[in-house]
Parts: structure tokens; sequence; C-alpha cells
């Protein structure tokens, strides 16, 4: 309850929430946008195109696929910047409170969950390259492998973090303080996550079914936040995801398309690899993590009543 409880230190008014989340939008979907814009409006050579492309999509125009990559993860740079902003001015206390419940970002946490999700995540592709190779193309190009391994390790995290920070983060907190209640927060924050992936074009031709999978993913990082006291775990854990997903694996029509080592060429369906991270791995990756850092108290934590601290120490205040 500890990490919920971090917004009572500070402005933890209605409206800066709202302010807070209209400055993010304007950083994330408006200024942030701006360099893709100019990119693809000089690959496109004219307005006409410019505005086909647009209704579309921007890798139509034969952008470099790392350099589009670049280009998408710096709107979630601008996005991230201004949450830690209105975290900072509006909501007047530490950018480290929106992380963690504890006094400083436990690194060790992150590494430890990127560990163990990437190796998870290279067994399974490993694993449905063998159950099916003539589902992939071997698409080795050195120079853009190494370029995309470059972006995907610098750069991806801010991608990740903007929505972990944002989800299990600022929303969690404000969910929680609102209902006063850590359950709602967590069902909240998970169907909203879900709900906004919807905009990926997996879901036009996966259908709605992979839901099962952007909500149980947004359940599990939510649990690791709550149990854990911190979104450590939930950084490193989402982090490993999209960069394996990246530099591994790609097809022509999932939101992220790279340069990665395979392109799988099968049709879009609805496999055993939606629902066995969520129904099998999750709930391992859960028990491996709570006995390394011995969870208790799994009731209360998850749907235990949220309240106000009667005070905090002085200096916890000090944006």
């Amino acid at each position: 309850m500890k990490f919920i409880q971090q917004a009572y230190k500070g402005n933890n008014e209605w409206t800066a929430y709202l302010v807070t989340l209209m400055l993010l939008f304007f950083g994330w979907q408006f200024l942030g946008i701006i360099p893709l814009l100019l990119v693809a409006y000089i690959y496109s050579g004219n307005m006409e195109t410019f505005m086909q492309s647009a209704s579309t999509n921007f890798t139509d125009l034969g952008i470099d696929a790392n350099l589009y990559l670049l280009l998408v993860i710096a709107t979630f740079l601008f996005g991230l910047l201004f949450l830690f902003l209105g975290i900072k001015f509006i909501h007047k206390r530490k950018i480290v409170t929106l992380i963690t419940s504890r006094k400083k970002v436990d690194w060790g946490r992150f590494f430890y969950a990127f560990s163990v999700w990437a190796i998870v995540g290279l067994f399974m592709v490993t694993i449905g390259y063998f159950m099916a190779p003539e589902d992939y193309v071997w698409n080795f190009k050195p120079i853009s492998f190494f370029i995309l391994l470059l972006i995907s390790f610098l750069f991806l995290p801010i991608q990740t973090s903007l929505e972990e920070l944002l989800f299990r983060g600022y929303l969690m907190q404000g969910f929680g303080t609102w209902f006063k209640n850590s359950f709602v927060a967590l069902i909240l924050t998970s169907v909203i996550f879900g709900l906004l992936h919807g905009l990926n074009p997996e879901v036009e031709k996966l259908g709605w079914f992979i839901m099962v999978y952007y909500i149980g993913t947004g359940l599990v990082l939510g649990i690791f936040t709550l149990m854990d006291e911190g979104t450590e775990l939930a950084l490193g854990f989402h982090a490993a995801n999209n960069i394996v997903a990246a530099v591994l694996v790609t097809t022509n029509w999932t939101v992220f398309q790279t340069d990665a080592l395979l392109v799988d060429i099968s049709e879009p369906s609805v496999g055993y690899e939606m629902f066995v991270p969520v129904f099998v791995l999750y709930p391992l990756i859960l028990l491996l993590f709570s006995k390394k850092y011995g969870w208790t108290n799994w009731k209360e934590k998850l749907f235990g009543h949220v309240f106000k601290p009667i005070k905090f120490k002085e200096e916890e205040f000090i944006a």
C-alpha cells in the first residue's frame, strides 16, 4: 500500500491529474510527433502523398526501419518528460515517488526482471522457430541489425517506461487514492492499458481476443507493482518484452516493424503464444518474484483499503 500512498506526498487534487494528463498528451501526441511528421514529409516529396500516407502508415514511404523506430520512440520521450514535469511542478512531489516507495530506484530489481523475462522470451522464440521453421524467414542484415540493437537497448526502454509510469505509476496511484482501494486501481489500469492497445494493428488482424493478452499483461505488471511497492520489476519486465520482440521477430502487420533477425510470414492467427504467457508463464513469474523478494500479505496489498497517512516525514514533501 505504501506505493499508492506516495500520491499523498504532494498535490493530489483531481485538477492536478487533469492538467498533467493534458500536458502529457500534448507532449506525446503533438510535440513529440513533429520530428516524425517532418521526416515523413521529406520522404513523401509532396503534400498529397504525405496526406495519403498519414491516413494509412508512414512506413509505406520507404523510411528506414531503424530511423522510423527512433522517431516513434521520440514521441514517448516527450510524453515522459511532460509527465515528470507534471509530477514535479503540478503535483509538487519528488519524481522518485512516481517510480517506487523506496528512497531511491532499486536498479537491481529492474535488471533482474529484465534478465528473467528476456531469457523466457528468447526461449519462446526459439521454440516457435523450431516448431514451425517454415513460418519464418532469416532476415539478418549486419549493419541494420546492430543499429537496431543499439536503438533497442538504449532508447526502447523510454517507450516502455512511459507506459509503465503512466499506468502502473501515475494512474495506479491516482485511482488508488480516489477510490480508496488498490484492487479497483489494479483493474482500472489493466483494462485501460489493454483497451489503448486496441489501436494497434494486431487487433485488426487477430481480433479482440488479443485483449486477453494485453489486459492479462497489465494485470500481472500491476500485481508486480502492488506487491513489490514499486514499478522497478514492471519496468524491467516490459523493457525486456519489447526489446526481445523488436530484435528477434518482426512481421508486416505488427505495430513495430523492425530489421529483426526473423520475419514471421505465417498467417495471423490466435494461437498458443497468446494464452501461454498469461495463464502459464505469468503465474510462474509471480511465484518466482514472490519467493525472491519475500512477498507477504497478498490480500491487504491487492484488495486493501487505501488511506491517507497521518503525516509523512517533512523531508518527503520536498519536490
